[in-house]
């Protein structure tokens, strides 16, 4: 359900080869969210550095939700780039495995393709 890889550099060096990655693919970032930072706007210490990156293939997108636009719980996609013992780890939910959620497997082809693509993505910025 989950793909998880490590990746080498610092949390800001990761993210920036994360959003050169994506555009590659054709995949657009829609938002970032600084989970530490957000935090402790909040008044909460939080200690690791977490970023969510919200990455989204427009034509892919708009394939699902025209589909079912209850999907849309599930969209965009998310890349977490985070710290965990010390590490540096690149993640997300696998697309089939959230999409399978929705019981729409007409929407398998794709939902394979856009997990292909996330996976090059985290490949790439984990090299």
């Amino acid at each position: 359900m989950l793909y998880v890889r490590e990746a080498s550099g610092s949390i800001d060096d990761v993210a920036k080869k994360l959003e050169e990655a994506a555009a590659a693919e054709k995949f657009g970032v829609l938002g970032v969210h600084d989970l530490k930072q957000k935090m402790q706007a909040k008044g909460v210490e939080f200690a690791p550095e977490c970023r969510i990156f919200e990455v989204c293939n427009p034509q892919k997108a708009k394939t699902v939700l025209e589909t079912d636009i209850s999907i849309s719980n599930a969209l965009p996609c998310r890349i977490s780039v985070y710290q965990e013992g010390g590490k540096v780890k690149v993640s997300t939910l696998k697309p089939t495995a959230l999409l399978g959620l929705f019981g729409r497997p007409e929407l398998e082809t794709v939902a394979q393709e856009v997990e292909e693509t996330m996976v090059r993505i985290i490949d790439a910025v984990c090299r």
